[in-house]
């Protein structure tokens, strides 16, 4: 974004630059100045009023995610499908994760109370061949008033992942090769890479995808249509077969003119 150019300070019209605003000008800046702070003050209660109604509506929701999320229990790898079918989330999962993925029976984020200073993302499993773990869930402390248990904030925790033996996908796929070029220009390698790194929480896109894009709406990912290639017409492949049988034929007639002119 380019800056905005600085206005360039007039001088005055005796030349005399050393001297300051005149007495209008200055009663003029001190008037700007009482309707900025008065401004900056009226910005701050509605920062207030904001963040009331926001809890007040995140309360309200909470029911209806809940409904939501028991619904969802009724349809099989609900939430793989519209991870799989998310543009961006989709570039992070390997295919042995997608397996995984498929005991993934619930997706929750909650927001802390206050809402400015963090949230939590929680993954719920079923029994699984790859690990023991119930829950996985990922914290974002994002400012002092939720500063994590170590006092440190900004600040990303994850629960340790609790392997079963030569399951460790974090540790196979970390040191697997990728063609894929959406996988190479992603930030992590992997899913399992993404939950457990927790070195820059202030600037986690694949956090603020899942809080603010996949989990409010995730039916519109689990309803994209399959995009398949249409077969060519056979009908079309004939013309074009025909069409290119008649360039040749006109070659030829086009050759065994030349030849009768240089008979003659």
């Amino acid at each position: 974004m380019s800056s905005v150019p600085k206005r360039q300070k007039l001088e005055p019209a005796d030349g005399n630059s050393s001297a300051g605003p005149s007495e209008e000008e200055s009663e003029a800046l001190e008037l700007i100045d009482a309707c900025q702070n008065e401004i900056d003050s009226l910005n701050e209660k509605a920062s207030e009023e904001i963040l009331k109604v926001e809890q007040k509506y995140n309360k309200l929701r909470k029911p209806c995610y809940e409904k939501r999320s028991e619904l969802v229990k009724r349809i099989p790898n609900f939430w793989v499908t519209s991870f799989i079918n998310h543009p961006q989330v989709s570039g992070i999962l390997d295919e042995e994760e997608e397996e995984c993925l498929h005991a993934l029976n619930k997706l929750e984020v909650e927001e802390f109370e206050d809402i400015k200073s963090g949230y939590r993302i929680n993954f719920h499993f079923d029994e699984n061949p790859y690990f023991e773990n119930k829950v996985l869930t990922k914290e974002f402390h994002l400012n002092s008033a939720a500063a994590s248990e170590n006092g440190e904030w900004p600040a990303s925790t994850s629960t340790p992942i609790q392997w079963k033996e030569g399951k460790n996908l974090l540790k196979q796929l970390l040191t697997k090769t990728y063609g894929n070029k959406k996988k190479r220009n992603s930030d992590y390698k992997t899913f399992f890479d993404w939950f457990s790194d927790n070195a820059d929480p202030v600037n986690d896109e694949i956090a603020e995808l899942i809080k603010d894009d996949l989990w409010p709406n995730p039916l519109q990912y689990y309803l994209v249509p399959d995009i398949e290639v249409e077969p060519e017409d056979e009908d079309d492949n004939e013309d074009n077969e025909e069409e290119a049988f008649d360039d040749d034929d006109g070659e030829d007639d086009g050759e065994d003119e030349i030849e009768d002119e240089d008979d003659k």
